[in-house]
């Protein structure tokens, strides 16, 4: 691993000088760790961009960063990994990284100072920015798409099979609950909150869903990768619906990044190393799929203190999209059920959740589409 690390790290660096010079300018040499207990704005000098691509940041910086330890923030796990892309671009950075299994707790560590951004599904963000009514939080660039599955017994074949039936989700309210209470609303069936209606909706830690649809204690349940796979793989289930049919070219958000607005206004040159960072990582994942699945595995096990199987991570890995593209529109769409299943209060327009004016000069500096918001 440490062998991988160091070529990963050799082909950033003459990636990251390439860029640059294509620019018109030269890269800094990254100097070694520094730990900083705060998070000043950056010199003058040091947050100079070359042709709209931000070289390596020369300052001793602070930043908190949450991820999940899923291969759906696959790229996070990457850029945040020992010698991974924001290391190279901020050199002198004390990176404090807090692994997170609910996004209910990441909005809530930040809420409370603890990070100053993170890598998150759609739905907390949504409530994150509803919350603060739309001021504590920004959406500066997604990451992922794809992944999620509603996923049942052999015996089922259709939606009519899941009358009187047991489906779990990840937590009430969460990114693939409201997509199994809406797709079942559409389907004719009713839920509620606690558990009753047509289909009784069990909210469950994922790695619980595994062990309760062994036991045979649930028909089914709507969960992410790489949860889908395994509960085909180790429970005996099947697909009954790949989410990705639901949405326009098979493209909705699952992963995306989010910053403290306070943050955000407080260290914009930081912010755009940070972006840098996750264009490369996602660039890097989606050229180099088998060393990136070393790495997000060796990352989960850090984090859990357990792998998953090769035959897992590949499977499921084939199942996502990697992409700095937030895909606005499907965030829309997920707030929208939200609030039609009586989960979230309408948190008004967010288009304001949105600031992708950074991540775009990046994308543009670099010849590749810009995105857009809402």
């Amino acid at each position: 691993m440490q062998q991988l690390r160091a070529r990963t790290a050799a082909i950033l660096a003459v990636s990251l000088a390439v860029l640059v010079a294509a620019c018109g300018g030269s890269a800094a040499t990254p100097g070694a760790s520094t730990p900083a207990t705060t998070a000043p704005a950056p010199s003058a000098a040091a947050s100079t961009s070359t042709g709209g691509v931000p070289g390596p940041l020369d300052d001793a910086v602070t930043v908190r960063f949450g991820v999940f330890p899923n291969i759906t923030h696959a790229p996070g796990l990457v850029e945040l990994a020992d010698g991974g892309q924001l290391s190279k671009l901020l050199p002198k950075a004390t990176l404090q990284v807090t692994s997170f299994n609910s996004g209910t707790k990441a909005v809530e560590a930040m809420f409370s100072d603890a990070i100053d951004i993170t890598f998150i599904g759609p739905n907390p963000a949504i409530n994150a920015y509803a919350q603060s009514k739309g001021d504590a939080v920004r959406v500066i660039a997604g990451s992922t798409s794809g992944g999620a599955f509603l996923v049942v017994r052999p015996e089922i074949t259709s939606a009519a099979d899941l009358k009187g039936k047991k489906i779990a989700s990840p937590s009430l309210g969460n990114t693939q609950d409201v997509a199994l209470r809406a797709w079942l609303k559409s389907q004719g069936l009713s839920t509620d909150k606690a558990g009753g209606g047509d289909v009784s909706v069990v909210p469950q830690e994922n790695s619980q869903t595994l062990e309760t649809f062994i036991a045979g204690t649930i028909d089914g349940a709507w969960v992410p990768e790489p949860w889908a796979t395994r509960l085909i793989k180790e429970g005996g289930a099947k697909v009954l619906v790949d989410e990705r049919t639901l949405w326009p070219e098979g493209k909705y958000v699952t992963t995306q990044l989010m910053v403290a607005r306070k943050f955000l206004d407080a260290n914009p040159e930081v912010v755009k190393r940070i972006l840098l960072a996750t264009v490369q990582a996602v660039d890097y994942v989606n050229a180099n799929p088998a060393d990136a699945q070393k790495i997000v595995n060796a990352e989960i096990e850090k984090y859990t203190t357990k792998k998953l199987k090769d035959e897992i991570l590949s499977t499921a890995w084939a199942n996502l999209t990697f992409t700095v593209d937030p895909i606005a529109s499907s965030l829309k769409k997920s707030a929208d059920d939200a609030i039609s299943l009586d989960l979230l209060k309408d948190p008004g327009d967010l288009a304001g959740l949105y600031d992708l004016g950074p991540l775009n000069e990046i994308l543009k500096a670099l010849g590749k589409p810009e995105v857009g918001g809402l």
